[in-house]
């Protein structure tokens, strides 16, 4: 089953974002994948600084397990499973050279900083460019 992207809520800024989309894209243990534009996205004279979370889910196994009710009793329990966890996903993204390993990890999210000096034809003074991209699990607890 190939993998959905929704990327209602980008505006489609940052090279590195479209990357790393294109490269999850690739990995069959991800169902879907949403891009959205972070709030704290900003623009000034001497830089740009843009934020973009992804949001990924991944795939599900089901397997029957067999077991014993009160010590005795024959019963079945279905199991969900999930084809790959963050740490995985982090372990095959640090694989690819286009990506690399994140900046920051834990268990619920990986972060990707990334700069770069733009220089326009035609301008004598350049701006930096900041991309900042966050990549969290769909329906991962959240942290207290």
């Amino acid at each position: 089953m190939p993998c959905e992207v929704d990327a209602s809520k980008w505006s489609g800024e940052g090279t590195f974002t479209q990357i790393v989309i294109d490269r999850l894209r690739e990995i069959e243990a991800i169902r879907t994948v949403r891009v959205e534009d972070a709030p704290s996205t900003r623009s000034d004279a001497d830089y740009n600084f843009i934020s973009n979370e992804i949001f990924v889910a991944f795939a599900t196994a089901v397997r029957v397990e067999r077991v014993r009710r009160f010590g005795f009793l024959p019963a079945s329990r279905t199991i969900t499973e999930k084809a790959m966890t963050v740490a995985g996903l982090e372990a095959a993204l640090t694989t690819l050279s286009e990506v690399g390993p994140p900046d920051y990890s834990d268990d619920g999210m990986l972060q990707y900083l990334r700069t770069e000096r733009v220089v326009p034809p035609y301008q004598t003074r350049g701006y930096k460019l900041v991309e900042l991209v966050r990549l969290y699990e769909v329906g991962a607890p959240r942290r207290s």
